[in-house]
């Protein structure tokens, strides 16, 4: 569809040379000899030209009137009067540019092109983001229960406020997408959400990483970088696995949480920052206070609005619901057609332990889909991961617990343990969650194994 274009111009000659190299470009245009005229015209308009001096209503005023009842709407004004003063006083009342006559009209086609050109970006950047709020409404988080019908009460009592959130449970459950729900129900949702994953940031870079450095504080740092909680300033900061926050870092991020305040690494220049901080966690923060890995106070000023998130086999009625909805989504993805979730499959779901929680699901629902042969999905089509479990929820037969034939107890305890590394990529802190371990305990079975080395991967 061709793009409508107002000309406001009292000099008919010039309107008219403008009106036919704009058609030639291809563009719609109408016509108005007033700014009076313009007024209503310009409803039907995606950008006007206007003369500066016009008979009546100036450009000036009409630029007024147009910021007032039509915002985004590009206006490039035509003056013969080019002084620096008067291009000035147009930019900063809202024009989108300016042509100073006489002006070519390759100029003309150029300037209107560009004045277009940047107001799609504006609309496509304000589509995309509405669309980003929307994915974290919290109609797009799926959650019949009663549980989580009482998670999304606390996420719409929280979201106004400043208050600091804790989410709690076990991975895998959604504590990403109702962090971003608080986000984009609160105040901030135009500001930034910055996502900081505690577990990836290795301890020596986290605090240049969290709070910036300048330039010449330590080898390598050649330029001055803001850090994170710069980034998030009027926004909100998401901390990923708080619990793995090594001691002398939660010293600082209790200062940011009192204060509002830190320095940067190199830097005695103390700065202040307007952050919302959410954390969440799938450690029990109570059992780390008392073996010493995590600060009390910290944990209070954190622990200001806890909302607990169930894991999924705690709320099973959620999982049919959970299962369409991904269906949905990856039949659009994959191209697959949408598939109906046949009632044998539904039940087969919802009799499964899900320890991968939401994220296996959908995990799962996305193999189907790929491996499916007909138009419904049938309890033969879902591909369930039945592995053996590091820690396995709703307990099982003795025999399905017992030992692998041919397998003493230390044999079977070594393959868990290379089982929880692989799959916790090297990380020792989320291996020994896994296991249900401490730290230590694992790195002593580590070294038993002969796999504790002096590089301690705990990225």
């Amino acid at each position: 569809m061709s793009r409508k274009i107002l000309v406001i111009e009292d000099e008919e000659k010039l309107r008219r040379v403008v009106q036919l190299q704009l058609q030639t470009s291809g563009y719609d245009v109408e016509m108005a000899a007033t700014a009076e005229e313009g007024v209503a015209a310009a409803e039907r308009a995606d950008l006007v030209l206007t003369d500066l001096r016009l008979p009546g209503m100036s450009g000036l005023q009409f630029l007024e009137r147009m910021h007032s009842s039509r915002p985004g709407l590009p206006v490039v004004m035509m003056t013969a009067f080019g002084s620096v003063e008067t291009a000035v006083e147009a930019m900063k009342k809202g024009a989108a540019d300016f042509l100073v006559k006489p002006f070519s009209l390759d100029h003309l086609t150029a300037v209107v092109g560009k004045a277009i050109e940047v107001q799609d970006l504006r609309e496509e950047n304000k589509r995309l983001r509405e669309e980003l709020g929307g994915r974290y409404q919290l109609d797009n988080i799926v959650g019949r229960s009663a549980v989580m019908q009482e998670v999304f009460a606390m996420v719409l009592r929280a979201a106004p406020t400043r208050a600091t959130v804790l989410l709690a449970g076990e991975s895998g459950v959604g504590k990403d997408m109702i962090a971003r729900a608080i986000h984009y129900h609160s105040p901030r949702k135009d500001r930034p959400f910055i996502k900081i994953n505690c577990t990836a940031i290795p301890e020596n870079l986290m605090e240049s990483e969290l709070f910036g450095y300048e330039k010449g504080a330590f080898t390598g740092a050649n330029m001055t970088k803001p850090g994170k909680f710069e980034q998030a300033d009027t926004g909100t900061v998401f901390l990923d696995e708080i619990g793995d926050v090594p001691l002398p870092i939660q010293v600082k991020l209790l200062r940011i949480l009192q204060e509002r305040e830190f320095e940067r690494l190199g830097s005695n220049k103390t700065r202040h920052i307007d952050v919302r901080i959410v954390a969440a966690t799938n450690v029990d923060l109570r059992r780390a206070l008392e073996e010493g890995t995590f600060r009390e106070d910290l944990y209070y000023r954190l622990n200001v609005l806890p909302i607990n998130i169930p894991a999924l086999r705690e709320r099973r009625e959620d999982i049919p619901y959970l299962a369409e909805h991904f269906i949905r989504k990856h039949a659009a993805e994959l191209d697959t057609g949408e598939l109906e979730l046949s009632n044998d499959a539904a039940e087969k779901l919802t009799a499964y332990h899900w320890p991968g929680n939401v994220r296996e699901l959908e995990n799962v629902i996305e193999r189907s889909l790929v491996l499916a042969t007909g138009g419904r999905l049938q309890a033969a089509d879902i591909r369930l991961d039945m592995a053996p479990r590091l820690r396995t929820a709703g307990g099982g037969s003795a025999e399905q617990m017992f030992l692998p034939d041919g397998m003493t107890l230390d044999q079977y305890e070594e393959v868990i343990i290379r089982e929880a590394m692989r799959r916790a990529q090297g990380n020792k802190s989320q291996a020994a969650r896994l296991l249900g371990l401490t730290r230590n305990a694992l790195r002593y079975r580590l070294g038993q194994m002969g796999m504790e080395t002096g590089s301690d991967n705990d990225t």
